[in-house]
């Protein structure tokens, strides 16, 4: 048994040293030293990602906001910190946390200033994804800065600290700070430095832990009493840290159950052959836990409102309450785009499948005439309708194909579903499934109501 247990641990010992390829411990503290300082072309680099960063969040680019987190020098400072922790390295801790600060602020009043000059402002999908942190964000600040360290520390560089640098992600948040002191959205404001603060830390901290792991040699602070009142500041600065992180976590959790049982609960509850669900929303608030539902049709009774109270439990919806508005008490809740949705969807189920529609245009036994006066009932944004079949070409093989084209002009912008939902239709209105739809000018997501 001994000489298995002592078996694993050499082959653990051999599987997870890193001093294998390890630089020069001179070199490792020079390199990151080298990037700890804003002057000069790292100063640049962080207003120009600054600049990257804030137009990806506003334009919703996924593409464009991993460049600037690529050009982004905001990892030198954060490692340097740690690192100068990790090896009693004070006036490195005191020089990365001076430059953290003087980025911090730059990013922040940089972004405000775009966000200020900006003529969209309108909070997108990316930008209300760095808002609200959670624990996930600890563990993924804290492995990618492990990992950064890691890659600090060899010989040969690799493609670690870009991938560090997109992982974790500290450019993001910084801007979007900036996007909520701009428009005077304080919790976003604070979602997001909280967030950046929460990168900030752990990758400090997984900075080092790992310096610790590599053996770096620590310098002589000559007094006891500093060494270990620094690594109680650590202790705080964590447990500050991670708190509201857990709890946010719990929230996300509960809330994402909750709403899951609520979907389940209305899907099978409100199947009633004249009432139909126009639309609905959850809203989860600690403790005052509502469904709303908004109905069209008969009205339901409130003998049946009361059976759907009593099956919440069924649900572990216990202590939520149903809102139910109907008839006269929905007239101020009705939106015209949600019932529309809502008739396309069922027309869309009971017609046939695209897959069993020939394409052969002699299948058609609809005129176009039809078709425009449907549209105009269904959907009044819409100015010009029009389709046409062009003849295609592939460049690589020279075969000839047709496309056929629907173009529509609008007069004001189209919901995303609902463009969805108007491409089906007219596949099926017009029995071709490879139908094209093309908006003019082109449409704008709107941010859909919960």
């Amino acid at each position: 048994m001994n000489r298995i247990l002592a078996g694993l641990k050499e082959l653990a010992a051999h599987r997870f040293n890193l001093q294998k390829g390890k630089a020069d411990e001179a070199v490792i503290i020079a390199a990151i030293k080298e990037n700890v300082d804003f002057t000069g072309a790292n100063l640049f680099a962080l207003i120009f990602a600054i600049f990257i960063a804030s137009i990806g969040l506003n334009v919703n680019s996924t593409a464009v906001i991993i460049g600037a987190m690529l050009i982004s020098p905001i990892m030198g400072p954060v490692m340097g910190i740690g690192l100068g922790i990790g090896i009693h390295d004070l006036d490195l801790v005191k020089k990365g946390a001076k430059n953290l600060l003087v980025a911090t602020v730059i990013g922040i009043l940089t972004s405000a200033v775009y966000f200020l000059i900006s003529p969209l402002h309108n909070a997108q999908s990316e930008l209300l994804a760095r808002t609200s942190p959670s624990t996930w964000d600890v563990f993924i600040a804290f492995f990618g800065g492990s990992a950064g360290m890691v890659a600090a520390s060899r010989k040969e560089k690799n493609n670690v600290i870009p991938g560090v640098a997109i992982a974790t992600a500290l450019m993001p948040p910084l801007c979007t700070a900036g996007f909520g002191l701009a428009t005077g959205n304080w919790l976003y404001f604070l979602g997001a430095i909280y967030l950046y603060f929460i990168n900030s830390v752990f990758i400090s901290i997984a900075t080092y832990v790992m310096a610790r792991y590599l053996k770096m040699h620590h310098q002589h602070l000559g007094d006891e009493q500093i060494r270990k009142k620094a690594d109680r500041y650590i202790i705080v600065i964590v447990v500050i840290t991670i708190i509201p992180s857990i709890l946010m976590a719990y929230r996300i959790v509960q809330k994402s159950i909750f709403e899951t049982a609520a979907r389940k609960f209305v899907n099978e509850q409100f199947n009633y052959s004249d009432t139909q669900v126009v639309s609905e929303s959850y809203q989860y608030m600690g403790k005052g836990k509502s469904i709303e539902v908004l109905l069209i049709g008969r009205e339901l009774s409130k003998n049946a409102i009361d059976s759907l109270n009593k099956s919440l439990p069924k649900y572990k919806l216990e202590g939520v309450q149903l809102i139910v508005r109907q008839g006269l008490n929905a007239k101020h809740q009705i939106d015209l785009s949600q019932i529309k949705a809502s008739i396309l969807e069922d027309v869309f189920n009971k017609m046939p499948k695209i897959d069993s529609i020939k394409t052969n245009a002699s299948a058609i036994n609809m005129s176009d005439t039809t078709i425009f006066a449907e549209l105009k009932i269904l959907y009044p944004s819409i100015r010009k309708f029009g389709i046409s079949s062009i003849a295609t070409r592939d460049i690589k093989t020279a075969l000839t194909d047709t496309q056929k084209i629907a173009m529509i002009s609008l007069n004001e912008q189209m919901r995303k579903p609902d463009l969805v939902k108007l491409s089906k239709w007219l596949k099926i209105r017009y029995q071709c499934p490879s139908l094209k739809v093309v908006t003019e000018p082109p449409f704008r997501l709107q941010k859909e109501d919960h």
